[in-house]
């Protein structure tokens, strides 16, 4: 979890692939009205986010009942999201990837063909609540140094 640029969909591929499992993008399940607005420099609401978190819930109770895991890169910039998405499954876990505004901004500035706002940043940072029991990691390593801190942090 994290704001736009910290790493979430590159370090969680690395992580995927490292364990194994399945990666799914949050981008991916959001509605293309979501899309346009974040593209235009709109900050989305909860009335927005709504559907993008009952498909991403429904993405990790299929998950789940199958017993199989998965690395879901995904925003969950509030409190209310993350609780929304985990719902008592003790089994979800938090990874806040962290990191300094300018690299953030840094990193949006360079990216291309991305529907995010640069713009976003400052609203996506005034919203982020990461969990106090995520595991929190500096975004300045490589992505292989990441995803290697978050398997150490998460004991696999």
């Amino acid at each position: 979890m994290g704001v736009s640029g910290s790493g979430k969909t590159t370090v969680g591929e690395v992580l995927a692939d490292r364990l194994g499992w399945p990666f799914h993008d949050a981008d991916a399940y959001h509605p293309e009205a979501n899309i346009e607005k974040m593209h235009r420099g709109i900050p989305l609401d909860d009335d927005d986010r709504r559907p993008w978190l009952e498909a991403l819930a429904e993405l990790i109770d299929r998950t789940y009942e199958r017993g199989e895991d998965i690395v879901l890169a995904c925003s969950a910039l509030k409190h209310s999201y993350q609780d929304y998405l985990k719902h008592d499954l003790a089994d979800v876990r938090y990874v806040c990837l962290c990191g300094p505004e300018e690299l953030i901004a840094d990193r949006l500035a360079a990216r291309e063909g991305h529907f995010m706002n640069p713009d976003l940043l400052e609203s996506q940072l005034e919203l982020l609540e990461p969990p106090e029991d995520a595991i929190r990691v500096d975004i300045s390593g490589t992505p292989g140094e990441i995803a290697g801190e978050i398997c150490r942090a998460l004991d696999l």
